[in-house]
């Protein structure tokens, strides 16, 4: 469903809110949410905290704040957060893990965002505590951007758990598409939340709201985190009236996930035999495809790609994502197919 003429693809971030989320907007009961009575927003994190199984949800402005608030409870001021060196806290949160929340990354390479085990176990500092900072979370992010929509098994969740709770860590979740991961191995998103002690996941993506994250934890979490995010600027006033499309999204729009994950794989089926881009098909998972270019830099690919009416995000000077929502039909697909096919000719 091209809007006004375009098929967008450059992400799950550009989807417009739908109608039942305007008319919620409109008919928002509202409060003062930062004195605590904005009914809209306590609904909202009620009904997100219990589907993730968790005592308490925060609604923040972004994720990238959720994620800053976490790490800045969990972690703090010159502590370790182990995390995958490709991960979105890492790369794309204007380094806020250091310049807000205090803490030191502990970047590691992965599989496809799974950071070997032992490799974990190596770099947690259990000694020379003069010199060396210690050890407070291990964060890690599903599905994950930076590879392509991939998602992490529940196998791998479970032995990572079981080194966090040796070492008494705490296990942190950019959870930003984690209803991506649930619907794609269609299980229910407890399965993954239960190995997490504090997660963050997005209303805008995949989910269409027009603004807005969840943070989910204790009780004790959430209210630190509530602090945290006045002391950034997140205090907001009648703010139900932006979180009323989040309660659509949650009860409404998580399981139609699943048509974005398909087109996605029917993209990559029309193109896919394409010799000038490099793409594993097994490994579109979810809603990303990444496209390798071997004879063009991805700016010139873009700009002819713009002229046929399709955006897509370059990540590279050789890398290309194409990202599948809820205002992407099958026309799209067939429009993108065409176009990135008629480039290559």
């Amino acid at each position: 469903m091209s809007y006004k003429g375009i098929s967008d693809f450059r992400s799950d971030t550009v989807t417009r809110p739908t109608e039942e989320m305007r008319k919620a907007m409109y008919n928002a009961e509202v409060g003062d949410d930062v004195l605590g009575d904005d009914p809209t927003v306590k609904k909202l994190e009620e009904i997100s905290s219990e589907k993730l199984g968790k005592e308490a949800g925060l609604f923040v402005p972004s994720g990238t704040m959720g994620n800053t608030i976490a790490l800045k409870i969990a972690a703090g001021e010159g502590k370790e957060v182990i995390l995958e060196e490709r991960c979105h806290i890492l790369n794309y949160e204007s380094g806020n893990i250091s310049r807000i929340a205090k803490s030191l990354p502990r970047a590691l390479p992965s599989d496809r965002g799974e950071i070997p085990l032992n490799l974990i176990e190596k770099n947690i500092h259990t000694s020379l505590r003069d010199h060396i900072p210690e050890t407070k979370v291990i964060s890690l992010e599903d599905t994950h951007n930076n590879w392509g929509g991939s998602i992490l098994s529940l196998d791998y969740l479970k032995n990572v758990k079981s080194i966090a709770d040796k070492h008494h860590l705490h296990m942190h979740l950019d959870g930003a598409r984690i209803f991506n991961a649930s619907v794609a191995q269609k299980i229910d998103v407890k399965e993954i939340s239960k190995y997490f002690d504090s997660i963050m996941f997005c209303l805008s993506k995949g989910l269409s709201a027009p603004i807005g994250s969840i943070l989910t934890g204790s009780k004790e979490f959430i209210k630190e985190a509530r602090f945290i995010r006045k002391f950034l600027g997140g205090g907001m006033r009648q703010i139900g009236i932006v979180a009323a499309p989040g309660i659509v999204s949650v009860e409404k729009m998580i399981d139609r996930l699943e048509e974005d994950h398909i087109r996605a794989k029917k993209l990559a089926e029309k193109i896919a035999d394409i010799k000038e881009i490099d793409m594993d098909f097994d490994e579109v998972k979810t809603n990303f495809i990444i496209l390798k270019l071997k004879t063009m830099d991805s700016l010139t690919f873009l700009k002819k790609l713009e002229s046929k009416k399709v955006l897509a995000l370059p990540l590279s000077n050789e890398l290309v994502r194409v990202v599948t929502h809820k205002d992407i039909d099958d026309s799209d697909i067939n429009i993108a197919a065409k176009a990135i096919r008629e480039i290559f000719r």
